[in-house]
């Protein structure tokens, strides 16, 4: 008799079990949210609203998205091992996630490895397209070619020829520093770059670096540094006179998640990529703004953002696939077009990146606030390298 009920019992596990995987698209999505909280706590709400408007609206084709998360600890070790646990364990049908360009570049190898889809959602590192670009992987957010191409133009209209560098030093900071010293030398032939500072990740000199770009005497410094990071620079910078009549311009800088902890002390005038959320008019995003307001009571980050555009894209190319079968996934995603609270995103055929912008334009104070002004809204789509290039770029990818 306990033999019969153990086994009626596992039946009906099984069957259950089977029947919730008939039901869903599962997400399995990998972030180093211990790690990077100010910018990884409004991603997971703006995933969580996603998947909801897309359950409410009658999921794709009958079925729910499912969304499961794994911390990887900031490390690309613990990013491959979560992606393996979420394969056999929770039998997840697409990969989503990461951060951290390093940790992106783990998932996009494991991804052709083990032939599975992959979408990077916000590591910007330009291998994860070109150098270790793959078929499998696909990335949502602008990289740092891309926004560095948005910053460019302005910097080179400063006129200023003695430049400092100060980055993280691992490979955002490195891709991100490569890429604006190219393009602005082609644009400003005569510049200079006379002090460079590449600090660890997450354990900034602050004052050591800032003395040391002062003893430089640039007329400009152009910042890759974020999160606790860039506020101990901006701090110390402030104290020693840094910035003052220099011109500063700042890879994602003027983002909420960053310019929320600086407060009063936000630099004013520096060129920054960023999210003004309290001033964007258009309808997408007063849609978002309005939904994600009612919904966690609180206003939306870059984060919140990318994770939206995320699992919205996950539900689009799912929609057109029509299945989770990898093949018919990567086939719906190239060219597949999303829509977004920035307006509509295409993914690229040739390199698999999606078409999102980016806000450009100053920092200032208002009520002790940091915030951003002069803005307007970059197509990505218009900061890409020509296709002859993507193709030297990216050789190994069909």
């Amino acid at each position: 008799m306990q033999k019969t009920f153990t086994t009626l019992v596992a039946t009906l596990l099984l069957s259950a079990g089977t029947a919730h995987a008939q039901g869903a698209y599962t997400i399995g999505e990998i972030n180093s949210y211990k790690a990077q909280p100010a910018f990884l706590g409004p991603y997971k709400k703006g995933m969580e609203l996603a998947v909801e408007q897309v359950n409410a609206a009658g999921g794709i084709h009958g079925k729910k998205l499912r969304l499961v998360t794994r911390d990887d600890n900031a490390t690309p070790g613990d990013a491959v091992r979560a992606a393996e646990e979420l394969i056999a364990r929770e039998k997840v049908d697409v990969l989503m996630g990461s951060f951290l360009s390093h940790v992106g570049l783990a998932l996009t190898d494991f991804a052709q490895q083990k032939k599975r889809f992959f979408l990077a959602a916000e590591p910007l590192t330009d291998k994860i397209v070109w150098e270790h670009g793959n078929r499998y992987t696909f990335r949502l957010r602008p990289s740092t070619y891309m926004q560095v191409a948005m910053l460019v133009p302005e910097a080179a209209a400063l006129k200023k020829k003695r430049w400092a560098i100060v980055y993280p030093n691992y490979e955002y900071g490195q891709s991100a520093v490569a890429t604006f010293k190219q393009l602005l030398k082609a644009a400003q032939p005569d510049v200079e770059f006379v002090a460079e500072q590449a600090t660890p990740l997450g354990k900034v000199d602050a004052g050591s670096v800032a003395q040391a770009l002062q003893d430089a005497r640039p007329d400009a410094i152009f910042n890759v540094l974020f999160a606790a990071d860039l506020a101990k620079f901006v701090r110390e910078g402030n104290t020693r006179g840094l910035f003052a009549g220099r011109s500063v311009v700042s890879l994602l800088s003027g983002e909420p998640e960053y310019l929320d902890t600086l407060r009063n002390e936000t630099p004013e005038g520096w060129i920054v990529t960023g999210y003004p959320w309290y001033a964007i008019q258009t309808p997408e995003h007063k849609a978002f703004l309005d939904a994600y307001q009612k919904r966690f009571k609180d206003y939306p980050r870059a984060g919140s953002v990318v994770g939206y555009n995320a699992v919205q894209s996950v539900a689009a190319g799912l929609k057109k696939a029509g299945s989770a079968d990898t093949e018919k996934l990567i086939a719906a995603f190239r060219g597949l077009q999303v829509a977004t609270p920035f307006g509509p995103i295409t993914y690229r055929v040739q390199d698999h990146q999606s078409t999102m912008g980016a806000y450009v334009g100053k920092t200032a104070r208002k009520d002790g606030m940091g915030v951003m002004v002069d803005f307007s809204y970059q197509d990505g789509g218009k900061f890409q390298p020509s296709d002859a290039e993507v193709k030297q770029l990216r050789p190994a990818a069909p």
